[in-house]
């Protein structure tokens, strides 16, 4: 008996999500089809001329903004970023840096900064409970 595997394939959208770039900006093909994992993992591995475009002058989605920005996706939309930008855009945003921008860099720097602070006690805790046996 041989088992038949199917070849597992994905939506579009998952996979531009998957690829960090705005699935708007895709071509059309990439809109209109699916995407195998086999042909993920291509464009992961040797990505194709549009795809580096993308990924170096945008337009960004979200999550790629916030992360270039250094702020949260829900401190963009704070400062009233809803759409996707390019990177021309983003370093327009740094180089003006507006009031809600600065403050929303405060904010998750103060984020990461307490998230470090409890990774480092429950480690302690960690090593004390394993000390105890």
């Amino acid at each position: 008996m041989t088992s038949h595997q199917t070849t597992q394939t994905m939506k579009p959208a998952t996979a531009a999500k998957k690829l960090g770039v705005y699935l708007q900006a895709t071509p059309a093909e990439f809109q209109e089809g699916v995407v195998s994992r086999a042909e993920l993992s291509a464009l992961q591995t040797n990505p194709p001329t549009w795809l580096e475009e993308l990924r170096r002058n945008g337009p960004h989605p979200r999550p790629v903004v916030a992360e270039k920005l250094g702020v949260s996706i829900a401190g963009l939309a704070r400062g009233g970023v809803t759409e996707a930008l390019t990177t021309e855009q983003i370093e327009a945003l740094k180089q003006e840096s507006p009031e809600w921008l600065r403050k929303e860099r405060a904010t998750q720097a103060e984020v990461r900064k307490e998230g470090a602070r409890i990774k480092k006690r429950n480690a302690e805790r960690a090593a004390q409970a394993d000390d105890r046996r």
